[in-house]
């Protein structure tokens, strides 16, 4: 920030930190040592079977596991590239382990808990000499699992394998976004999807296993005649696809194919290896599992476990926020709000480092349902990703710091999907640039029941999709660029800059630039358009608008040995197209508005906001806040589960009551089926439910911290009775450090200290 800007800034009730003094913090404990009072203990075993189930994963092997009243431990098995012939993200399997005698035996005593610090699971049963201790866990950095068993006395340990895809069947029914959905046709309201078994491994010599193998694909090639795609070369995405695990111990007896044995031991090892390998036959499938084997085994396990719990203590010291306030009891507002963030963050960690995004509608955490089909398979709305969900766990990643994670959702979209959407755009609408539909398979194309059914060579000139849903809903290009310049800004990693985020913004603002026509006064006039699935009649859609602004003005700001006098020169020209950001007036009150014309309400959101989040261009700090304000308490719908997004647009608008309101309510509003108190859902879509999760962690980091270019700014939305201690992540390779007690900030610090100065508090808060 400039002297100047400095200058004019201190007679606000914001403050510039250069007229507070910072501090180096010598008492914030660093998280692992902290992390352990969000740590989830049960003192009985599950009596819901999955339902009462603990998460665990390394990021792209995920785990539901929880220990019946037989003292019998089971866990559902996942990965996030485990597509099967149909399209749907399936589970791996499932395992169960028994233990003779059993882990309960003649003792009541149980103790089950969750350790965040190394994301283990440790069982704990019986006392005394009848004591067996449990600990499972998924390698950090090597795709295994370990289950490990330690007693007093010696106890038979035995390993099963548990399949439900045991023989070709026909699914009762499906999901929205399945490939052969198709609400009107007279087979029990859809084309008939049929589930392919799993094969178990035979005769293996001292271990046991399973593989599903797609020997067909049922989707791609279908939906990619249908929607006009064919002329788009690329592999098929499912066919060959192979996934699976394989489950060996030392000194272990194969007893049949399905179950391996210890033999009578105080110390039991078990390790589970999964493997996704595509396209593969089953015969390499195998080849590839038993050179992992080889390979992760040559490294001693002390040194495995040593490097596992390095990650989760580096993933821990990234950054934490410990909220208190009341009495600081564990039903204290403050501690489940708190635990709530902690937990949705594990979670997120556990799901989000593998090969695509986390998937809104349970993640690879979902679990057999009462009532529903396929077992822990089922996922209601099912395996498409919608664009407006699919964000909302990775609004909060640059903040924490987690940048990793953010991986696999660039790749997916900026990377894999943009040269199809490129396609299209040019098959579709004669033009340049690349639209991203709201509604996507992981290869890119639309929903089967969106598009429709009416080949694309049978339609007339519009070979858009037919669904009205999302016909015009267009802002996930806007998104996926606003959100890749806030990891450019964090990170400040040139070659992403120049390899992907820029050839990204090109395409998508290029589409804009020459989809729609200017008026007479040389401004865009966007119609057709709506407003997210709200309205559907639009003209100047609010989203959109917004995100065209935003990123123009963004974009400009990077340095200029960075970008070219072309590319400047684009972003200038589009931006002097936009017109001006809707309002309207209501009982004589200026607000934001969805769009300068808008009708045909469909659904519950407010689109109007989008000018204050996720674009920012309305805030606490700016003078036309109080637009922002009246749409707020103007806005049609409100509430606070799933993804709605109103406690975001609070902490933006500096309503920090307000904002704790709701974010105490999302906190409280678990799954009351679910065991684990952050198993959100189902509300709008399925449980674990991860917008809702999502947006609970941006909010509460709004509320602590925003940030607009170099400036930073403290406690924006913070109740005044809360006290909080956050390491938070902002832009420049910065991270902020604050202890705020008894209604003061007591200390904080900045790094690197060069960014001191760019930091804004409030003046009440001094």
């Amino acid at each position: 920030m400039s002297a100047n800007t400095a200058t004019c800034r201190v007679a606000t009730p914001w403050m510039l930190t250069a007229l507070f003094p910072l501090f180096v913090i010598p008492g914030i404990a660093e998280a692992e040592e902290s992390i352990a009072r969000y740590d989830v203990t049960w003192q009985s075993p599950s009596t819901t079977g999955p339902q009462g189930s603990m998460p665990l994963g390394n990021g792209d092997i995920g785990l539901n596991a929880w220990v019946e009243p037989s003292g019998e431990l089971i866990f559902y098995i996942s990965k996030t590239d485990s597509w099967g012939d149909n399209g749907r993200l399936l589970k791996v399997g499932r395992v169960r382990f028994k233990f003779d005698p059993n882990l309960l035996g003649l003792s009541n005593v149980f103790r089950q808990t969750l350790h965040l610090r190394d994301a283990t699971i440790e069982v704990g049963c019986g006392q005394g000499d009848q004591a067996v201790t449990v600990r499972l866990w998924v390698d950090a950095n090597h795709p295994v699992i370990h289950v490990q068993a330690d007693s007093k006395r010696p106890v038979i340990a035995n390993a099963s394998i548990e399949l439900w895809r045991k023989e070709h069947y026909e699914l009762p029914s499906i999901e929205v976004s399945d490939l052969h959905f198709h609400h009107v046709t007279r087979h029990k309201g859809h084309f008939p999807t049929f589930v392919e078994p799993d094969t178990v491994l035979k005769d293996q010599a001292g271990r046991i296993g399973w593989y599903h193998h797609n020997a067909k694909s049922v989707g791609p090639a279908m939906t990619a005649k249908i929607q006009g795609l064919t002329g788009f070369e690329r592999p098929d995405p499912l066919l060959h696809r192979t996934f699976g695990a394989v489950v060996q111990a030392a000194g272990s007896r194969r007893v049949d194919d399905l179950n391996l044995q210890l033999p009578a031991s105080t110390s039991h090892r078990f390790s589970i290896y999964v493997l996704t390998k595509h396209p593969a036959s089953p015969r390499q499938w195998l080849d590839a599992m038993d050179q992992l084997i080889t390979a992760t085994e040559k490294l001693p396990s002390s040194e495995r476990r040593q490097a596992h719990e390095a990650w989760w203590r580096e993933f821990w010291n990234r950054s934490w926020i410990h909220v208190a306030g009341g009495e600081k009891e564990l039903n204290d507002d403050a501690f489940v709000v708190s635990r709530a963030y902690a937990l949705q963050r594990f979670v997120t960690a556990c799901a989000g480092r593998g090969a695509y995004p986390i998937k809104f509608n349970g993640s690879i955490f979902t679990v057999a349902y009462p009532g529903k089909p396929g077992d822990a398979d089922y996922r209601r709305w099912g395996p498409g990703y919608w664009w407006q969900n699919t964000r909302l766990p990775y609004i909060s990643v640059c903040s924490s710091g987690d940048f990793d994670l953010m991986q696999p959702l660039l790749r997916m979209y900026a990377t894999d999907v943009l040269p199809v959407c490129r396609y299209r755009t040019r098959l579709y609408c004669g033009h340049d640039g690349a639209f991203i539909p709201e509604c996507i398979y992981f290869w890119g194309d639309v929903f089967s029941e969106t598009y429709g059914w009416t080949p694309f060579e049978k339609r007339g000139e519009d070979k858009l999709q037919q669904s009205g849903w999302h016909k015009w809903e267009w802002v996930s290009g806007p998104e996926l660029v606003w959100m890749m310049l806030d990891y450019y800004e964090h990170t400040l990693d040139e070659a992403f800059l120049k390899d992907m985020l820029l050839p990204t913004a090109h395409e998508i603002l290029t589409f804009f630039h020459q989809h729609y026509k200017v008026g007479e006064d040389g401004k865009l006039v966007m119609h057709p358009s709506q407003a997210v699935e709200t309205w559907w009649d639009c003209t100047n859609p609010m989203p959109e608008l917004a995100g065209l602004h935003a990123l123009s003005d963004r974009l400009l700001l990077l340095p200029q040995r960075l970008t070219t006098a072309e590319q400047r020169a684009f972003w200038s020209a589009l931006r002097k197209k936009l017109p001006e950001l809707p309002t309207r007036q209501v009982n004589g009150v200026h607000m934001l508005a969805p769009a300068t014309k808008f009708a045909n309400k469909r659904n519950i959101e407010n689109p109007e906001l989008y000018a204050v989040f996720p674009f920012r261009l309305v805030s606490f700090e700016r003078p036309n806040v109080k637009l922002g304000i009246e749409a707020l308490k103007h806005r049609p719908d409100k509430g606070n589960i799933g993804w709605r997004q109103d406690d975001i647009f609070m902490a933006y608008l500096g309503l920090g009551e307000d904002a704790r309101q709701y974010l105490v309510g999302r906190a409280r509003n678990k799954h009351a089926g679910s065991r684990f108190p952050a198993f959100w859902g189902p509300n709008y879509d399925w449980i674990p439910d991860q917008t809702h999760g999502g947006v609970l962690m941006k909010t509460l980091q709004a509320m602590l911290m925003q940030t607009d270019g170099e400036k930073i700014y403290l406690l924006p939305a913070w109740p005044k009775d809360w006290d909080v201690d956050f390491k938070l992540h902002a832009p420049y390779r910065t991270t902020v450090q604050c202890e705020y007690r008894d209604g003061k900030i007591q200390r904080f610090s900045v790094t690197p200290t060069e960014r001191r100065n760019d930091v804004i508090v409030p003046e009440t808060l001094r």
